[in-house]
C-alpha cells in the first residue's frame, strides 16, 4: 500500500463479549496489517484484542466520578476522549459500532475538533430492532444517523427496518459481517469431541449472550427430540441472563448428563470444529455472526428466518431454517442432517465455500476501506478485487 493510501482510523465499539465487538476489533486487526494506524477509543480493552499488534494503539475512556452526577457520564467523557484522540493522532476517520451512544458521541466530537473529521457509522442490530421502538431513543439514533458521513449495515434486512422505523432516506451501505478465513476453517478436533461427546454422540452447540432473543429454551426443546432418535450432546458456550432458566430446563427434562455448560469463551475457533450442527433459535437476529462462524469451520445452521439469518444461512444449502418456534421442524432438520452422511457432507462443503466468497474477509475489509476514501473525497490505486478467496 502506498504511503498516500495509508490512514488514521478511531474505531468505537462494545469491548465486551457480543458480535459487534468481535467484528470491530477484527476490523481493526486487519486494517492495521494493511498498514493503517488503528486507535480502539473505548473504555476497557476489546477481549479479541489480546497481545501486541503493530499499528494498533488504545485509549482508554476515563468516566468523571465528580460528586454532583449522579450518574457516571459516559457518553460525555466518550465524546470528549474521541475529540482528544482525533486532535493527538490526527485521525481521518472515527468509525463506531453501534449508534447509540457511539454515533451521538462521534457527532459531539466531530465538533469539538480542530481538523476535518468524517464519521462512520455501522449499525449491527439492537439499536435499530429494539431502541428505535422508544420514540425519545429513536430521535437520538436518528441523529447519530444523520449526523455520519457514511452509514454502514450488516444486512439488508437491517438496513430496509431502519429505513422504515426511523424514515431515514439517506443511502446505507451494506457491509456483511466477516471471518478471518487463517482463524476459522475446518480442523481436525477430535481431542475435544472425547471430551464432549465420549461414546461418539453427535454435538449439537450454541452459541450467545443467553438474552431473551435468543429463545434459548427452543434450543433445549430440538436437542430434546433429536436426543430422542440420534444419540447426542448439547453444548452451551456464553453467560447471560437467560443461563438460570436453561439450567432449570434442562433439569427438568433430566438432560443433565448430555448438556454441557462451557461459559464465557474468548477464542471459540476450535470449539466450533467440535460441532455438527449449530443452533440458532432466535426471534431477532440483524446478521448471526455465530452461524457464519461455524459455517466457516464447515458446520451447518439449524435456525430461524429471523432478520438476516437467511441472508448468512442458504436454506438448504448450507443450513436449514424454520418459522421462529417451530421446534420440531428444527428438530427434524437436525435429525435429517445427522443420518445422511452424504447430505451432511454437501452442506458442509457449501457452507466453507459460502463463508471463502460472500463473508471474505479480504472482501469486506477492501468495502470498509472503499467507504472511508469516498467520503475523504481520495483516489487510491486501483486494487483487482479477488471476489472468491482462495484457502491459505
Amino acid at each position: 500500500m502506498r504511503d498516500k493510501d495509508k490512514l488514521n482510523i478511531g474505531i468505537t465499539c462494545y469491548p465486551s463479549l457480543g458480535g459487534s465487538g468481535v467484528v470491530a476489533t477484527e476490523l481493526g486487526k486487519l486494517l492495521a496489517e494493511r498498514g493503517h494506524q488503528v486507535h480502539f477509543i473505548t473504555h476497557s480493552m476489546p477481549f479479541r484484542l489480546t497481545g501486541y499488534h503493530k499499528n494498533i494503539f488504545y485509549h482508554e475512556v476515563e468516566v468523571s466520578d465528580y460528586h454532583v452526577f449522579k450518574y457516571p457520564p459516559y457518553d460525555l467523557s466518550l465524546a470528549a476522549k474521541m475529540a482528544q484522540v482525533a486532535n493527538m493522532q490526527k485521525l481521518d476517520v472515527l468509525h463506531v459500532h453501534y449508534a447509540i451512544p457511539h454515533a451521538v458521541c462521534a457527532y459531539l466530537a466531530k465538533g469539538m475538533v480542530e481538523r476535518p473529521l468524517k464519521v462512520v457509522t455501522t449499525l449491527h442490530g439492537t439499536d435499530i430492532t429494539i431502541l428505535a421502538h422508544n420514540e425519545s431513543m429513536a430521535d437520538l439514533i436518528r441523529l447519530g444517523i444523520n449526523g455520519s458521513d457514511a452509514v454502514t449495515a450488516v444486512s439488508n434486512d437491517l438496513i430496509r427496518e431502519t429505513q422504515e422505523r426511523l424514515h431515514i432516506t439517506r443511502p446505507i451501505d451494506l457491509t456483511y459481517n466477516f471471518v478471518d478465513k487463517r482463524v476459522y476453517y475446518p480442523r481436525d478436533c477430535s481431542r475435544y469431541r472425547c471430551d464432549f461427546a465420549p461414546k461418539g454422540e453427535k454435538i449439537l452447540m450454541h452459541v450467545s449472550n443467553f438474552r431473551p432473543v435468543k429463545r434459548i429454551s427452543d434450543v433445549v426443546d430440538v436437542f430434546r427430540r433429536v436426543n430422542e432418535e440420534v444419540p447426542s450432546r448439547l453444548v452451551f458456550i456464553g453467560e447471560g441472563p437467560e443461563l438460570g432458566k436453561t439450567m432449570a430446563r434442562v433439569r427438568e427434562y433430566g438432560l443433565e448428563e448430555r448438556v454441557l455448560f462451557l461459559g464465557k469463551q474468548d477464542e471459540v475457533a476450535e470449539l466450533l470444529s467440535v460441532a455438527d450442527i449449530m443452533l440458532l433459535t432466535s426471534e431477532k437476529e440483524s446478521f448471526g455472526l455465530v452461524a457464519l462462524e461455524a459455517m466457516a469451520c464447515g458446520v451447518p445452521t439449524v435456525g430461524t428466518t429471523a432478520g438476516g439469518i437467511p441472508e448468512v444461512v442458504k436454506h438448504g444449502e448450507t443450513g436449514f431454517l424454520s418459522d421462529i418456534g417451530d421446534t420440531d421442524s428444527m428438530a427434524d432438520d437436525c435429525i435429517r442432517l445427522l443420518t445422511d452422511p452424504t447430505l451432511y457432507a454437501r452442506v458442509s462443503a457449501n457452507c466453507t465455500k459460502r463463508s471463502q466468497t460472500v463473508f471474505c474477509n479480504d472482501l469486506i475489509m477492501e468495502t470498509y476501506e472503499d467507504i472511508y476514501y469516498r467520503i475523504l473525497g481520495r483516489e487510491r490505486e486501483q486494487v483487482v478485487r479477488e471476489r472468491v478467496c482462495a484457502v491459505e
